[in-house]
């Protein structure tokens, strides 16, 4: 039996998402189709919806509109002191925990080789001059918020290095989380203490 192209061409995007197999890809297919039109426009209005979200210019975060996302643009937050992340759902996690009033940098998710990718480093390099440009050369803290892994530790050390100069002092997570853990999915209390712990 043929499938129709409509579903063969929504299976292929769907298993092409991260965490998202070509068998559930298509039990996800037929699930859309079994909700029926309403369910379907809305989804179809979410998606385009995506077309306003833009990259923020400083940190390389999320949000709607151009320019500086609502963290940079905040004058109440302490821009000397920046976390780097790997993803926006770890920027998200340290968010929710309400314990850190500084500003982000999102390097983008790392690959399978261990070292850090062009567009990664050439993050890093804004950074750099950013902190040249707007806090006299020196942030008072940098803190390599990576998940606690040997990948993880291994390119806290590149970025350390990248970095070498350009703060008072380049911080680590606290113990709290557990060693092989993500941040993503830490509960607030066991990521704020790690927060507080870090060193």
């Amino acid at each position: 039996m043929r499938t129709p192209k409509a579903i063969k061409r929504l299976v292929d995007i769907l298993a092409a998402l991260p965490g998202i197999g070509p068998r559930q890809a298509v039990r996800l297919a037929f699930y859309l189709i079994r909700q029926g039109k309403s369910s379907q426009k809305e989804l179809e209005e979410a998606i385009a919806s995506l077309q306003l979200v833009g990259i923020c210019s400083r940190c390389f975060y999320i949000h709607e509109g151009e320019g500086l996302c609502e963290i940079c643009a905040d004058e109440k937050r302490d821009k000397s002191i920046i976390a780097i992340v790997e993803k926006e759902t770890d920027l998200m996690s340290i968010e929710s925990t309400g314990k850190f009033k500084g500003r982000f940098l999102v390097l983008g998710e790392f690959g399978r080789g261990g070292l850090l990718e062009a567009d990664q480093k050439l993050k890093l390099k804004s950074l750099r001059s950013w902190i040249t440009k707007e806090l006299g050369g020196k942030a008072k803290e940098i803190i390599v918020a990576f998940n606690p892994n040997t990948q993880g530790d291994f390119l806290a050390t590149q970025i350390t290095k990248e970095l070498e100069g350009v703060a008072e002092k380049t911080t680590r997570l606290g113990m709290g989380i557990p060693s092989g853990g993500e941040i993503e999915f830490a509960d607030e209390e066991t990521l704020g203490s790690a927060l507080e712990r870090r060193n």
